[in-house]
């Protein structure tokens, strides 16, 4: 790829940043009254019920979050149950609190400013208890809305490429983001958010298809218009972003294409008043989307191996438990206490607690996204950074995290509990966090072996395993929350072994405080 092919998601990304990138308006105000609906409500169609979960997934978390990286060989058709369980534990409304102002929904899994702009669409041939057809996931009903009926999966066949595990699935999700839902509050910024919030989305989503033995496998690679078409979208509004296809069903007939028709169904406006367009994200999602079939095979190629200098010291290794030694908490039950944590005790958790919690989520011995970007599945674009606030048994200081070899390189001890909340904006959760770990990528080997739609990559990729660790300290029984930060003075912090390198994603864990 030329510089002129990579040029938008440089300029992207580069524009907004912390502080003052020049595609945001330092002026912006957001009020809580400008607050749009977080649902998006088909009206006029058929709605159908799914059956709300119910007792456990039979998984214990640690081991469903590492179980995701494999998939199973054997025919799995997934059944309404089934479907029910994976929409819900990712995007469902799992507790509801009535507020004088009006009621608060919380939702499975976080968002930036719990603003919840991801939508799920469901696409699938004759399933149990499910008729063939394209669906809306409606949350606050934990229903499916029939957006089209018939087995619409040839579209998507052909706009990944026949991408393998897209022509085997009987069953298809398509993740959209509703941008000015977010937007509205962070501005041009929001597209990174895009990846952000639909990467601990798919988290759960893989956990929970490992958990009932589904196979499960992040697509991005298709023609963008040709799933933007099938699911009726505005794309100035909304614009898919991924595909999943879930379970592996090789002896079902081949669906035949079908007539793509306009969906004509109204929709509830999300706000009172006029959507504000950000033209930067439009730019940016323009310029990474693919326009042909054969875009998309050239696009999916073996993802280029990350290269580090040698370490200049000894290498400290985690320190694992055995599996008996592990918390067997069920991932239902996990996922369902999950929350962002708003305030840390200062207080360390045990270094075999951290370790278990980078095995499961990060390349090693487990830890492999399933996605057609990440060739082999335990490859990575990602590169963990990290600031060790209070660690038994691990030194106060700064490290570089080597997936390989599954052990930490000291770059510089002493203590960074101050420095650390300035990196997060300030935010004292940061400095008050036992761990704080950034996720790096080297944005000129992604973008030149993807073009701009790499870009989209290495966010998601970062995001998944950044969910991946929500689910493992929860688990654990300590908290962790995703934070914003000033991109330049991380790279700054950690160099000069991170120069060259961007931030992706901000992820800091620790105890809880209790409540006063």
């Amino acid at each position: 790829m030329n510089n002129r092919e990579i040029h938008a998601a440089l300029n992207y990304h580069a524009g907004t940043k912390h502080p003052n990138g020049y595609l945001m308006d330092p002026t912006h105000h957001y009020h809580p009254s400008l607050e749009p609906m977080k649902f998006k409500i088909y009206q006029g169609t058929e709605l159908i019920a799914l059956p709300q979960p119910e007792g456990s997934l039979g998984m214990p978390a640690l081991q469903a979050i590492t179980a995701d990286a494999l998939s199973p060989g054997s025919e799995r058709m997934p059944t309404l149950e089934a479907l029910s369980q994976v929409l819900y534990y990712s995007a469902g409304v799992t507790k509801k609190i009535d507020y004088p102002w009006g009621e608060f929904y919380f939702r499975a899994a976080a968002c930036t400013g719990a603003l919840y702009h991801i939508e799920i669409y469901v696409a699938c041939g004759d399933l149990p208890g499910l008729p063939a057809g394209l669906y809306h996931y409606e949350p606050q009903a934990n229903g499916l809305a029939k957006l089209r009926q018939g087995d619409f999966r040839r579209c998507l066949i052909e706009a990944s490429g026949e991408e393998p595990a897209v022509e085997v699935a009987p069953a298809i999700l398509i993740l959209t983001d509703v941008f000015w839902r977010n937007a509205v509050k962070y501005q041009a910024r929001a597209y990174r958010h895009t990846f952000w919030d639909s990467g601990t989305i798919l988290s759960h989503t893989l956990a929970v298809c490992a958990a009932q033995d589904l196979s499960a496998r992040v697509v991005m690679g298709f023609v963008d218009e040709q799933v933007n078409a099938l699911l009726g979208l505005n794309v100035e509004e909304e614009a898919t972003f991924a595909l999943v296809p879930v379970g592996n069903a090789p002896g079902l007939p081949a669906p035949a294409a079908l007539e793509v028709t306009p969906i004509d169904y109204p929709i509830l406006p999300i706000g009172g008043r006029k959507l504000v367009k950000f033209a930067a994200i439009q730019d940016v999602h323009a310029a990474s989307s693919l326009h042909s079939a054969q875009e998309v095979v050239t696009w999916r190629i073996t993802t280029p191996p990350l290269e580090h200098p040698a370490a200049q010291g000894s290498l400290i290794r985690l320190q694992l438990p055995t599996w008996d030694e592990l918390p067997q908490d069920d991932l239902g039950g996990v996922i369902l206490r999950r929350g962002s944590t708003r305030q840390f005790a200062q207080a360390s958790i045990p270094f075999a607690q951290f370790s278990t919690l980078l095995s499961a989520s990060l390349p090693g011995s487990s830890g492999g996204v399933p996605a057609d970007f990440l060739d082999p599945p335990g490859s990575t674009m990602i590169t963990p950074y990290v600031i060790v606030n209070a660690v038994e048994g691990l030194e106060a200081g700064a490290y570089v995290y080597r997936c390989e070899a599954q052990a930490f390189e000291l770059l510089k001890s002493g203590e960074f509990r101050e420095l650390a909340g300035q990196l997060a904006l300030g935010q004292d959760l940061a400095a008050d966090a036992s761990v704080n770990i950034y996720f790096l990528a080297d944005l000129d080997r992604a973008l030149n072996a993807f073009g701009n739609r790499g870009y989209r990559a290495a966010q998601l990729e970062a995001a998944i395993r950044a969910g991946r660790m929500y689910l493992a300290a929860y688990a654990q029984r300590f908290g962790a929350t995703g934070l914003t930060f000033f991109d330049d003075a991380v790279i700054r912090f950690f160099s000069p072994h991170a120069e060259g390198m961007s931030v992706m994603f901000l992820i800091a864990l620790g105890k809880k405080a209790r409540r006063r």
